[in-house]
C-alpha cells in the first residue's frame, strides 16, 4: 500500500457487494462467498466472510458443518434461533453479540425464531491463528448503559467481561455515533482496519461511507469518524 491517502482508505461500495436471492433469504456477499466469486474481494487480513442477511419468517439454515473458524453473529433487527452440537441453544437478539469458535468441528443451525417477521443479521467470519482449537461458544447481551457508547470493544484475543475471545490477532469494536459527533481511533504501525457501516452516513478521514459499505484502512495513524446522521458501524481492527 502506498503513502497515498485515497489508496489509504478504499471504499467498498454495499452496491458493488455480490448478491443472492433464495427467496427466504436474501444475502449480500462483501467477500467471495459460495456461487459468489471476485478475485479482487477474497478478504481482508483474516477477515474472511462478511454476509448480510435477511431471513424469512420461520426458515433458516438448517444443521450444517463448520471447522477451523471464528464465526460472529451480530443480528440488527429480529432474533435468530441457535443450536449446536457442543449442546448450545439460545436466541440470539439484536443487542447480543455472539461467537462461535468451530475449531476441530461443531455442527449448528440457525432459524428465524419468529413465525412471520424478518430477521436482518452480520454473519462474519475470521480465520484462526491456529487450526484445530478445541469448539467453544459465548454469548451476552450489550448493558443497556453501554449501548450507546461511542467506541465499545466487543471482541478481543485475550476476551473478558462482555469481551468474546477470538483465537486471532484482532480487536473488534462497535461503534453508535449521534449526528455531528465525532470519534478518534489511534491504530498501531503495520494493522489493517476493516468498517462495516451497519446504519447511516459517516466520514473516515474525510472519506463518505454509507449503510453496508465497507472500507479497508491501511497507513493511517489516526482515523477520524465524524457522523453526518446517526451512525452505527463495526471496526475490525487486524494483525
Amino acid at each position: 500500500m502506498t503513502n497515498n491517502k485515497t489508496e489509504n482508505i478504499l471504499i467498498r461500495s454495499s452496491k458493488d457487494r455480490g448478491y443472492a436471492d433464495h427467496g427466504w433469504l436474501k444475502t449480500h456477499h462483501t467477500f467471495s462467498f459460495g456461487d459468489y466469486y471476485d478475485p479482487q474481494h477474497m478478504s481482508f487480513r483474516s477477515l474472511r466472510v462478511i454476509n448480510e442477511d435477511y431471513v424469512e419468517g420461520a426458515k433458516g439454515f438448517g444443521k450444517h458443518p463448520h471447522k477451523d473458524m471464528e464465526i460472529l453473529t451480530y443480528v440488527l433487527k429480529g432474533a435468530l434461533e441457535h443450536k449446536d452440537s457442543m449442546g448450545n441453544t439460545s436466541v440470539i437478539k439484536a443487542g447480543d453479540i455472539q461467537k462461535m469458535s468451530a475449531g476441530t468441528g461443531v455442527f449448528h443451525s440457525e432459524f428465524n425464531h419468529s413465525p412471520s417477521e424478518q430477521v436482518h443479521l452480520l454473519q462474519i467470519w475470521i480465520l484462526p491463528q491456529e487450526n484445530g482449537i478445541s469448539p467453544s461458544y459465548e454469548q451476552f447481551s450489550l448493558p443497556k448503559e453501554k449501548q450507546n457508547e461511542p467506541l465499545l470493544l466487543i471482541g478481543s484475543p485475550q476476551g473478558g467481561p462482555q469481551v468474546v475471545r477470538f483465537y486471532q490477532d484482532v480487536y473488534i469494536y462497535r461503534a453508535v455515533l449521534k449526528k455531528g459527533q465525532e470519534c478518534i481511533y489511534n491504530p498501531k504501525p503495520a494493522r489493517g482496519l476493516w468498517i462495516q457501516a451497519i446504519e447511516g452516513s459517516f466520514e473516515v478521514n474525510d472519506r463518505l461511507v454509507d449503510s453496508g459499505d465497507g472500507a479497508s484502512v491501511q497507513g493511517e495513524a489516526k482515523i477520524t469518524f465524524k457522523a453526518r446522521r446517526d451512525v452505527e458501524f463495526l471496526i475490525f481492527d487486524l494483525k
